[in-house]
């Protein structure tokens, strides 16, 4: 009797000791399905999976945006930069044409103004008015040196004035219309000056007054009168037209001077 009691006191405690040691098993799965270590692992490696996941879907996002935002900017600028230049190729253009142009019609305005060639009939004019003029001014000038006679050498002083300036005139026009004009009279002149060199006094005046008072005024008025029905060039026409009256007048003041008609030295 005293055997199964202990028997069974053994019995219980190993019963006992079994549900404790059982207990303690559960005990410690559930404490190590708890523990914090392992928890934080799983929750760990579950949050950097979500985080990673949602990490890189923020991030790809937010990349995609960075890149979509960044090429944007890269097409936008290219494009500003592309028309920035085109803007300015055709402002550069636009202003090259409009120089062009601008150019181009100062040119025709030259052209039209008085560019244009001279033709065969005007440049002969022009350069009988300018022989004419020389001619005048070079006899005169050598009458004022070798006359005596008050009339003769004011008449001379009439002619270097007058036709000094109308040759002027005639030089400006000519220059501008590329004519080249003589620069010293012709054989005829030259020729009338070498005589008159070697007279003095009265016979002096009378040639001079005679040559170059009346016979050479008397054929510039007829070359005038002729060239004006040839001329077509209005910048010759109207050299023409201010020569004319003045020569009629030199030719009329020629006629009545006494030196002309007598060769006498009055007015000394």
């Amino acid at each position: 009797m005293q055997k199964n009691k202990t028997l069974k006191g053994l019995l219980a405690v190993s019963a006992v000791a079994a549900m404790f040691s059982a207990f303690g098993v559960q005990a410690q799965t559930a404490t190590s399905s708890t523990n914090p270590n392992q928890a934080g692992k799983v929750s760990k490696d579950g949050a950097m999976d979500n985080t990673n996941s949602t990490g890189m879907e923020v991030r790809n996002s937010a990349s995609g945006q960075s890149m979509g935002s960044s090429s944007a900017g890269q097409a936008t600028g290219s494009s500003n930069q592309a028309g920035a230049g085109m803007t300015g190729k055709s402002a550069s253009d636009a202003t090259g044409a409009m120089q062009s142009g601008a150019t181009g019609a100062s040119g025709a305005g030259a052209t039209a103004a008085g560019g244009a060639k001279l033709s065969a009939a005007d440049q002969k004019a022009i350069k009988d008015m300018a022989m004419a003029d020389m001619a005048e001014v070079e006899t005169a000038k050598l009458a004022l040196s070798k006359s005596q006679n008050a009339e003769v050498k004011a008449f001379a002083q009439q002619m270097v004035d007058d036709h000094g300036q109308a040759l002027q005139k005639v030089q400006s026009v000519a220059q501008a219309r590329g004519v080249t004009l003589p620069t010293e009279p012709d054989a005829k002149h030259k020729a009338m000056a070498a005589k008159l060199e070697k007279l003095s006094g009265d016979a002096f005046d009378k040639q001079y007054m005679a040559n170059a008072g009346v016979k050479d005024h008397t054929e510039v008025h007829a070359k005038l009168v002729a060239d004006a029905k040839k001329i077509k060039d209005p910048d010759v026409k109207a050299l023409a037209d201010q020569h004319l009256p003045v020569v009629e007048q030199h030719l009329k003041a020629a006629k009545q001077m006494p030196a002309a008609k007598s060769g006498t030295s009055a007015g000394k």
